[in-house]
């Protein structure tokens, strides 16, 4: 019964064949004593064959590989595979051993992947058992408990024959109290590749390392003179910190001979964080929050260069733009390939002014490099030659039996980069296990030597990952990539030399029709709508720009906004891309609208003619200019502006200001007229709302006119009477004083007649003026004569 349990394929030792049979002869022995006192059996019952008895707990312990070292054992090494059995069922298991199995060697790529598929496959084959001083024995295993293993074998132990990729099986076996027989009750199947001695032709592996995060900075930007920029949130510093998935690429791919593919968006957004930004408060009411991890961003830019440093480079354009979208969905929409040409164009000098490398922008990769003739027109229109594509959606060529070389020229200049699809893939998923790290390290190592093992011909394979691995997946991407380039059947190649390399003859170069690209893909792109109101907000900026005495404080910030509005990373997160994208131009209309036009009450005009003053108001840091103030007369013929319907006058505000401007206006005829106030660019568009107001014109009639001029008529005559009122009583003041002074001068004259003597009289007194008549004195002066100094503090001056 022990032997019916064993699995084909299996030749075990003859110690364990003669324990099992002994094992069945003591289990058989009350089985048969029972069967003595049971009733006979009918013949028909009695000729039947005895099935072997099945282990109803096959599959109850779960086996795990979390290490297996060296991943690609050469002559001379020792193997070591450790983990963990766990028993999952309800039972003990007991007399439990672990141990290594060879099994067959697969020849086939499908063949890994049907063994990597069914890898707890208890039913699936599993090669000779190694010798028993190879294995790990457990007295018992309780339910629920794991416990680790760890097994050692040279190498030269393996019986391994010709170069190729190996099934290599961990078994458990064991017993139950209600199964008291050997049995295989858990296995792990695992890969390992063997190829002691180097290759004659050597397979070109290129890896790509991308550096690409989400969208993390917005369109707003501090007042001060530095523009502070402001985030939507920190999760970026978290990424760069010690232990994020950004420092884990750098510090893992500083060792790797890969070419590093980067988005300009990230390098700039880190920079951004070097110095001061902000981050938006929980609440429209919180100030903003100052970011603090100035240190952390500094400290991740200088590792970057250290990394890129004598390594290739190649540059996305900036906010990695979402070409198949594009291609899908954008191309109908005016000005979408101008932004991924702008995006293109600004690549290359954002990646050299921050890491000092000089960027290839050469190479464009749409999502999962799912291609048709639309995706590859879009991403050759912004100047690139090269498209990554993966090979399950390219074709490979007809009756091919090996994978072909990665170019592929496909017409009009283009090389079709086809990137390995199962390579490509095989850090999907999970990582953070250990066994499914190492599962996946040595299903990479064997299909890289399958591949190798395919042709003599030389090839370079390109393997692109996923766009934003985890911190997990890029370690187990290193480890791979640091197994394979210890290999001896490839040797690494950069992505510019692999996309010039010759192109297989043999191989497909027809690009596969619309109808082929993945339904899966093509729900997850952005919609019309998406690219319709990025071209809005590309038309206000316009708009809004040619105002400006410094636009590019403005056309800088959210030009690159707009580019991050079509972003790949946008994918499968639909309503945070519609907020973002409205966030951007919201706030486009809030900085449009600190430029406009304080409203104007109704106005009354009591005249022929009158000035209205309108005025313009600038809340923005800079000034604005190229404006014209357009005041128009709904009804010219009641109401005229400087003679005309309308009067434009040009107009410039210097930041933080108000400017007002004044209108002559004439009056036809009484009664209300509508006049709406507007400003225009230079190029005769409307800018901001206008201001409407109503101005009421009253004439004046001829009675009013005499009633004013009688009134200014008796004004005058009151003035004159005052006048000469005022004239008379100074004369008569002037005439008391002279002869008050004259009854004085006669009195002294008694008391003292020597003074009277000396003192010459009128009549004596020397005239003046030669030959003169002797005249009566002048009469006294009406006022005082004038005087140029300043008068007094207590004086009263007659202005």
């Amino acid at each position: 019964m022990a032997e019916a349990a064993d699995f084909q394929g299996t030749s075990p030792s003859p110690a364990r064949r003669w324990l099992r049979r002994t094992g069945a002869v003591l289990a058989g022995t009350p089985l048969l004593t029972g069967l003595l006192q049971l009733p006979a059996a009918s013949p028909a019952e009695a000729a039947a064959p005895a099935a072997p008895r099945a282990a109803s707990d096959d599959g109850s312990v779960a086996v795990s590989v979390d290490s297996l070292t060296p991943g690609a054992p050469a002559e001379g090494d020792t193997v070591t595979v450790s983990g963990t059995v766990t028993n999952k069922g309800k039972k003990t298991v007991t007399d439990a051993s672990v141990g290594l199995r060879v099994g067959s060697l697969l020849d086939t790529r499908s063949s890994i992947d049907t063994v990597a598929k069914n890898s707890d496959d208890i039913g699936s084959p599993v090669g000779a058992e190694i010798d028993d001083k190879y294995t790990e024995k457990f007295s018992k295993l309780t339910p629920g408990v794991s416990q680790p293993y760890t097994i050692s074998v040279p190498a030269d132990e393996l019986d391994l024959g010709q170069d190729g990729v190996y099934d290599l099986s961990v078994t458990l076996t064991g017993e139950t109290s209600d199964q008291p027989w050997e049995q295989t009750l858990g296995v792990r199947h695992t890969f390992l590749p063997w190829q002691p001695d180097e290759a004659d032709t050597k397979t070109k592996t290129t890896f790509m390392w991308p550096l690409i995060s989400t969208v993390h900075m917005t369109a707003e930007t501090g007042s001060d003179e530095e523009q502070t920029p402001v985030f939507h949130d920190d999760e970026l510093a978290e990424e760069i910190s010690p232990g994020g998935r950004l420092d884990r690429m750098v510090a893992l791919g500083k060792d790797l001979d890969v070419t590093w593919v980067i988005d300009p968006d990230l390098l700039a957004s880190v920079e951004a964080m070097t110095t001061r930004y902000e981050i938006p408060g929980e609440n429209a009411d919180d100030k903003n929050a100052v970011g603090g991890h100035q240190a952390v961003a500094k400290r991740w830019l200088t590792e970057v260069q250290k990394a890129v440093a004598d390594k290739e480079v190649v540059a996305l354009p900036f906010g990695d733009p979402d070409l198949a979208s594009l291609a899908h969905h954008g191309t109908s929409v005016t000005g979408s390939l101008r932004h991924l040409k702008e995006a293109t164009d600004v690549a290359a000098g954002t990646v050299e002014s921050i890491l000092h490398v000089t960027a290839s922008t050469d190479f464009a990769w749409p999502v999962e490099g799912a291609v048709d003739p639309s995706i590859i027109k879009v991403s050759t229109s912004a100047g690139a030659d090269k498209v990554i594509t993966r090979g399950d959606t390219f074709e490979g060529g007809r009756d091919l039996t090996y994978t072909p070389t990665a170019p592929r020229p496909i017409g009009g200049g283009t090389t079709a980069v086809v990137a390995d699809a199962r390579l490509s893939t095989v850090f999907d998923g999970d990582m953070t296990r250990a066994s499914a790290s190492t599962q996946a390290v040595q299903r990479f190592l064997a299909q890289s030597l399958t591949l190798a093992l395919q042709t003599d011909r030389p090839r370079s394979v390109v393997i692109a990952p996923q766009r934003t691995p985890s911190a997990a997946q890029a370690q187990t991407m290193a480890e791979a990539i640091g197994a394979l380039q210890d290999s001896t059947w490839s040797q690494p190649q950069d992505l510019t030399a692999a996309a010039k390399s010759k192109p297989d003859p043999d191989a497909g170069t027809e690009v596969p029709p619309a109808s082929a690209y993945p339904k899966s893909l093509r729900k997850q792109e952005l919609p019309r709508s998406a690219f319709e109101q990025i071209a809005r907000t590309q038309d206000k900026l316009d708009r809004f720009k040619v105002i400006l005495s410094n636009p590019s404080r403005v056309v800088t910030p959210f030009g690159r906004a707009l580019n991050r509005g079509m972003a790949a990373s946008w994918r499968g997160r639909p309503a945070e891309a519609a907020i973002y994208r409205s966030g951007v131009e919201t706030y486009l209309d809030t900085l449009s609208s600190q430029v406009r036009l304080i409203e104007k009450s109704d106005t009354k005009l009591s005249g022929r003619s009158a000035t209205i003053p309108v005025t313009v108001q600038n809340n923005l840091v800079q000034g604005v200019e190229h404006l014209v103030l357009r005041l128009t007369s709904t009804n010219p013929t009641r109401l005229e502006i400087d003679g005309n319907a309308y009067e434009e006058q040009p107009i410039a505000v210097s930041g933080g200001h108000s400017q007002s401007v004044k209108f002559t206006t004439n009056a036809n005829a009484n009664g209300r007229a509508t006049v709406v106030a507007q400003l225009y660019t230079q190029d005769g568009r409307p800018y901001g709302q206008p201001v409407t107001f109503d101005v009421k014109v009253t004439e004046i009639t001829a009675t009013v006119m005499l009633v004013i001029g009688g009134g200014v008529l008796l004004l005058v005559l009151a003035g004159f009477r005052m006048y000469t009122q005022r004239k008379r009583a100074a004369a008569r003041q002037a005439e008391e004083r002279e002869q008050e002074n004259a009854a004085d001068a006669d009195a002294g004259d008694a008391k003292n007649p020597e003074a009277s003597e000396r003192r010459p009289t009128q009549e004596s007194a020397p005239d003046t003026r030669e030959d003169a008549p002797e005249q009566p004195s002048d009469p006294a002066p009406d006022t005082a004569p004038e005087s140029a100094d300043p008068s007094g503090t207590g004086e009263r001056v007659d202005r």
